[in-house]
């Protein structure tokens, strides 16, 4: 059921944003607490200092060769679980 619940706010959250009605999720977080069938909403304050999204972004493209970057890195982890 939870992933049912989540997937379902996740691809509403994606149409209000790809046809621009509703109120998103922007500066907002959601909490589910399954066992109890509730939800927290909590506001995200937005951090300029952030490398990503802040005022002065360090980080603005993807890694150059994410493909080899990523073998890699699953080749290092198949050889410690094979040791």
């Amino acid at each position: 059921m939870l992933p049912g619940v989540v997937g379902v706010m996740m691809a509403t959250e994606a149409i209000k944003l790809i046809i621009g009605i509703g109120r998103p999720l922007i500066g907002r977080l959601v909490l589910y607490d399954a066992l109890r069938m509730q939800f927290r909403e909590l506001k995200v304050n937005r951090d300029e200092s952030c490398p990503i999204c802040g005022d002065n972004p360090e980080i603005t493209e993807l890694i150059d060769d994410y493909v080899r970057w990523y073998d890699e890195y699953w080749e290092e982890e198949i050889d410690v679980a094979a040791d």
